[in-house]
């Protein structure tokens, strides 16, 4: 059987996960940074939105290049943002997490690698016992905030940054409660990114082509013609994703 090279690149297809609003800033802002992609580095992406609960639905997002689970929690459904990432998590589709998406990378990681089944969101899950919180309540507020990141040398987030110092804008009032961070690690989760304070900002999988999640949110960063470069990072990712899948003969 001979394999047709000329046969012409498709355009890499992105997943957009979450119930998108006129009311969620990243949400409007997202339309602007694909086409600032597109025009500025040449990464054009056909992106699909995917409501939360839509999301539940088995496959819904398989055969994707990419998935970007965005801001805007409460989620209409927390299983669908759930089921979203593990299986970019485990089909080795890139995945973005942003804010809303990050606490939720960690929080499918707890449940579905670390066995921590009742890892719990405090803001889907008010009443859950307090020691099964794994996004609690930050003791200071960062909606409007915005301060510096420093990120761990050698790490995915510092190749895609390019330095080791960032400065970035959050709109949340979630994060990570440090009390069960550590068996996270010990199942092959890295924290590579943290405020002046020591507060986990970053999350990465090593063991993935590229898993990235941020509690801060890159795609609010200046006015969005300039794309942040953790968000061209998951549009090459997805480029050479596609590439791969076309080489290896895959629809």
């Amino acid at each position: 059987m001979t394999t047709n090279t000329n046969t012409p690149p498709h355009t890499p297809r992105i997943a957009l996960v979450g119930d998108r609003s006129p009311h969620v800033r990243s949400h409007v802002r997202i339309p602007v940074l694909l086409d600032a992609l597109a025009e500025r580095d040449g990464l054009a992406l056909d992106a699909y939105w995917i409501q939360t609960v839509d999301a539940e639905a088995p496959g819904a997002v398989k055969g994707f290049d990419a998935v970007w689970v965005l801001p805007g929690s409460p989620y209409a459904s927390e299983a669908g943002a759930l089921a979203a990432i593990r299986t970019a998590r485990e089909d080795g589709i890139p995945f973005l997490g942003t804010c809303a998406g990050f606490q939720h990378a960690l929080i499918e990681y707890a449940r579905d690698v670390c066995g921590l089944e009742r890892a719990a969101h405090a803001e889907n899950d008010p009443a859950a016992d307090p020691g099964d919180l794994l996004i609690a309540p930050l003791s200071c507020s960062l909606v409007g905030h915005e301060g510096v990141v420093r990120v761990t040398p050698g790490s995915l987030a510092e190749k895609a940054l390019g330095a080791e110092r960032t400065t970035e804008r959050y709109h949340c009032n979630y994060g990570p409660d440090s009390r069960h961070l550590d068996t996270l690690r010990a199942h092959g989760l890295r924290f590579t990114g943290a405020d002046e304070e020591g507060g986990i900002r970053v999350a990465e999988l090593p063991s993935h082509p590229f898993f990235l999640a941020t509690l801060f949110q890159p795609e609010l960063a200046g006015d969005g013609t300039v794309p942040h470069p953790l968000v061209r990072a998951l549009a090459v990712a997805a480029t050479e994703h596609a590439a791969a899948l076309q080489g290896a003969g895959a629809p």
